[in-house]
C-alpha cells in the first residue's frame, strides 16, 4: 500500500487545509478572479495564489523562480514529517518525483523584455530557471535528499504520472519514502498560447454546460508524503496510457481514458459500483467534455457522484492532477464523517448531446466517510492518467 501520509496545498483556493477547505466544501467560493497580470490590457479569470510566498534569494541561481517559491510554501507545511522521514530512513531512502510543465518560464519571460528594451539581460537571469528538472532538485537540495531525484512534465498529466512513478519506487524497494507531487505557475506563455488554440474562456469556466467555451487558466501546488507507513487515504490504483491521436485533442472515442480508468481500478482491486466519488478532467471545452462524460457515463452508469473542481482553482496545467488529488485527500480526512463533496460549479444548463451525470450539489454529501475517489486527468498529445484514492479498511 502506497500511504499519503502527508498533504500540502497551496492554489487559488489558500494555503491551508482549513481555508480551502472552507471555500471549496462549505462556501462553494471560487478563488478564480479577472486579471490581465499575464495578459495586458485584457482581464481573464484566472487562478492566482495571491498569499506571500517565501524568499528564493538562498536558492542557486538556476532554481530561483516563483515556480520553486510555490513550491517551497507548499514544502512549508509539512517539511517537519518529511525531515522526520529522512531522519527514519536515511537521506538516501528518500527521493523527490514531482510534475512541472512551466517551471521558471515567467522569469524567462521577464529577462527577455528587458532584453528588447535595452538589448542586455538581467544580472542575476540565469538559464537554468526555466529547466524542468529545476523543481526536483531544488526539493533534494533544500531537505538533503540523496534519493531518486526527478520531474514529470508531460502536460496535465505530470502530477499524476509523477505520483504514480513514486509509489514504483517504493514498489521496487528503491525508496522508503517519497516526496510527490506537482507544481506550476501563472505565465503570459501559457495564457497566450491557449488563447492562439481558442480554449481560454473570457469568463468562469463552465464545465459540462451547454455553454462551456474554454478554460480558466491557474497555479498552484501539492505535495505529498508518500510511504508504507499506515495513513488515513492511500494511492490503492493508478492508470496510464497514450492516445496517439492528436496533438491537443483527445481521442473522440475516449479508448486511452477508459483504459487507464480500468487499470486504476484493476490495480486497487476495486469495481466501478464501489467508487463513491470522481474528480472529472472537467476542463470546460468542447471536446474534452464530450468525451470524459460519455467514458465515465459508460463505465460507472449515472449514480456515481462527480465534479470538477477547475471552476474554484483554474485548470493549474501541470500542477492539476496533484492539486486535485490534494482536494480529494482533504474530503477523506476523519473531520469529514458526513462525506461532503467537492462541488460542481457551472451555470446549470445541461448540453443535450451529452449523457446525464450526477454532479454534485453545493452542500452535497454521501451521509459517510467517502472511501473511494478517482481523479480523471487527460493531458495534451493524449497522455492519460488516472489516480484512486481509498480509505483502506
Amino acid at each position: 500500500m502506497f500511504y499519503l501520509n502527508e498533504c500540502a496545498i497551496v492554489c487559488a483556493l489558500g494555503d491551508s487545509h482549513a481555508s480551502i477547505k472552507a471555500r471549496l466544501l462549505e462556501l462553494a467560493a471560487s478563488g478564480v478572479a479577472p486579471s490581465d497580470a499575464w495578459s495586458a490590457g485584457r482581464f481573464l479569470p484566472l487562478g492566482r495564489v495571491d498569499t506571500a510566498l517565501p524568499p528564493v534569494a538562498h536558492l542557486a541561481p538556476g532554481q530561483r523562480s516563483r515556480n520553486n517559491a510555490l513550491a517551497l510554501a507548499a514544502l512549508a507545511q509539512i517539511r517537519p514529517a518529511l525531515e522526520a522521514a529522512v531522519a527514519r530512513y536515511g537521506a538516501s531512502r528518500v527521493g523527490v518525483v514531482v510534475g512541472t510543465s512551466t517551471s521558471g518560464i515567467a522569469e524567462t519571460e521577464s529577462a527577455l523584455r528587458q532584453y528588447v528594451a535595452d538589448a542586455s539581460l538581467p544580472r542575476d537571469y540565469h538559464h537554468g530557471q526555466q529547466e524542468m528538472g529545476s523543481l526536483a532538485a531544488m526539493l533534494a537540495q533544500e531537505l538533503g535528499l540523496e534519493g531518486p531525484a526527478y520531474v514529470h512534465s508531460s502536460a496535465c498529466s505530470s502530477g499524476a504520472k509523477a505520483m504514480a512513478s513514486a509509489a514504483r519506487l517504493i514498489k521496487m524497494g528503491l525508496c522508503d519514502a517519497v516526496l510527490t507531487g506537482a507544481v506550476d505557475s501563472l505565465c503570459a506563455f501559457t495564457v497566450a498560447g491557449f488563447s492562439a488554440l481558442a480554449s481560454v474562456s473570457a469568463a468562469p469556466c463552465n464545465p459540462l454546460s451547454l455553454n462551456r467555451d474554454g478554460i480558466n487558466i491557474g497555479e498552484g501546488a501539492a505535495l505529498f508524503l508518500m510511504s508504507a507507513q499506515p495513513a488515513a487515504v492511500a494511492l490503492c490504483g493508478w492508470g496510464e496510457s497514450s492516445d496517439g491521436h492528436h496533438m491537443s485533442a483527445p481521442d473522440p472515442a475516449g479508448g486511452g481514458a477508459r483504459l487507464a480508468i480500468a487499470q486504476a481500478l484493476a490495480r486497487a482491486g476495486v469495481t466501478a459500483a464501489q467508487i463513491d466519488y470522481i474528480n472529472l478532467h472537467g476542463t470546460a471545452t468542447p471536446q474534452n467534455d464530450a468525451m470524459e462524460s460519455r467514458v465515465v457515463a459508460e463505465l460507472f452508469g449515472a449514480a456515481v457522484a462527480v465534479s470538477s473542481t477547475k471552476p474554484f482553482t483554474g485548470h493549474t496545467l501541470g500542477a492539476a492532477a496533484a492539486v486535485e488529488a490534494g482536494l480529494c485527500w482533504l474530503a477523506m480526512q476523519d473531520d469529514n464523517p458526513d462525506g461532503r463533496l467537492p462541488p460542481h460549479l457551472w451555470d446549470g444548463v445541461p448540453d443535450p448531446a451529452l449523457p446525464a451525470l450526477n454532479l454534485v450539489r453545493p452542500g452535497m454529501a454521501l451521509g459517510r466517510p467517502l472511501r473511494w475517489a478517482l481523479s480523471n486527468s487527460f493531458a495534451f498529445g493524449g497522455s492519460n492518467a488516472v489516480l484512486l484514492l481509498g480509505r483502506p479498511a
